[in-house]
């Protein structure tokens, strides 16, 4: 894909996705003492772009600064809006590193990043980071139904497509301009293909799903009594400052487009290739250090040989997510284009 084609589809991509949005193996990783290549003299800086929020991970910023003494410059934005604007920087962009909460941001720039060093592509196991070592894996973040402990388990689908039975008519909550969910159609969509995503999205909104501006809301409501079942990502129960106590998780199906284990992830601009602290920041990421405080921070699964899986969730071994290229989830602009056809956008 050339410069110009690249930049075209991200514009489409991501224009469309932020206007929408307004309402909303190997080897383990590299040792602690592995050593980055030479850098300059004096001052040390960084230009990082993360399209994860400040609250959640300035504080492991913050710990990389106090230990490698490189200064970090981040500018924050969604995922959506600053992967728009590496494309349209191009070469001339002055950022480093690329910090994306979905994969299939990371896949729409293809072509923009440097080859990762071995020791880091090598850390995180497929299929949860690119093919290609352009990008690595950092966090999982599998789909799940929650639902009120007033519906029995045994009556929550592991396929969320079944929740287009009219038996569940006004009694389900989704949130069509969130990124997950848009990931997850966009699953669908590769998965199953084009009549399957459509059918399901008709399917929803002849059902009255419910909508909601983002996963904590539809969690709330949850919890309340509001809706039966909301569609979220886990780690949202998870890390939720107060327990939902009427709320449990239903895992989706093994195989299918409902077990979906979408990643964050990072890439080091071709611009700064020979960045040795773009490396040692990537490199960081993928330590047991920053691996334990997604776990136990911000309830995400690691994606290093061991470091556990946070409490109260199945490992992610056992989550049977479908064998899909995850950069193909960079068709962003079809699964909204086809979401805006069928009046969910």
């Amino acid at each position: 894909m050339t410069r110009s084609t690249r930049q075209g589809v991200l514009a489409g991509v991501f224009l469309a996705a932020t206007l929408l949005a307004a309402g909303c193996a190997g080897g383990g990783p590299a040792p602690a003492d592995a050593a980055p290549i030479a850098a300059a003299d004096g001052p040390r800086t960084l230009t990082l772009y993360s399209g994860r929020d400040e609250e959640l991970v300035g504080p492991l910023i913050a710990q990389f600064q106090q230990q490698s003494g490189i200064t970090v410059e981040t500018r924050y934005g969604s995922t959506t809006e600053l992967a728009a604007q590496l494309a349209e920087e191009g070469e001339a962009t002055p950022a480093q590193v690329f910090l994306s909460q979905d994969a299939g941001a990371l896949g729409a720039l293809e072509g923009s990043f440097a080859p990762l060093p071995d020791d880091v592509r090598g850390a995180v196991e497929a299929p949860y980071t690119s093919t290609d070592g352009s990008w690595v894996g950092l966090t999982g973040r599998a789909r799940v139904a929650a639902y009120n402990v007033r519906v029995p388990e045994a009556e929550v689908p592991a396929d969320v497509t079944d929740l287009t039975d009219p038996k569940w008519k006004g009694r389900v909550g989704i949130a069509p301009t969130n990124a997950s969910f848009q990931a997850f159609v966009t699953a669908l969509r590769v998965q199953e293909g084009e009549d399957a995503a459509r059918e399901f999205l008709e399917g929803l909104r002849a059902n009255e799903a419910q909508i909601f501006p983002r996963n904590s809301a539809i969690l709330e409501a949850v919890n309340n009594g509001a809706v039966d079942v909301g569609l979220i990502n886990h780690y949202y129960y998870v890390a939720a400052e107060t327990p939902p106590a009427n709320t449990r998780l239903k895992f989706g199906a093994p195989g299918t487009a409902s077990a979906l284990v979408n990643v964050t992830g990072a890439g080091i601009l071709a611009g700064a290739a020979e960045s040795a602290e773009a490396q040692e920041l990537v490199r960081f990421l993928v330590s047991d250090q920053a691996q334990r405080y997604f776990a136990t921070e911000t309830g995400e699964y690691p994606l290093i040989p061991g470091v556990p899986s946070p409490e109260g969730v199945p490992a992610l071994a056992d989550l049977g997510a479908p064998a899909i290229d995850l950069a193909d989830l960079r068709s962003l602009d079809e699964t909204t284009q086809l979401m805006t056809q069928v009046g969910l956008l």
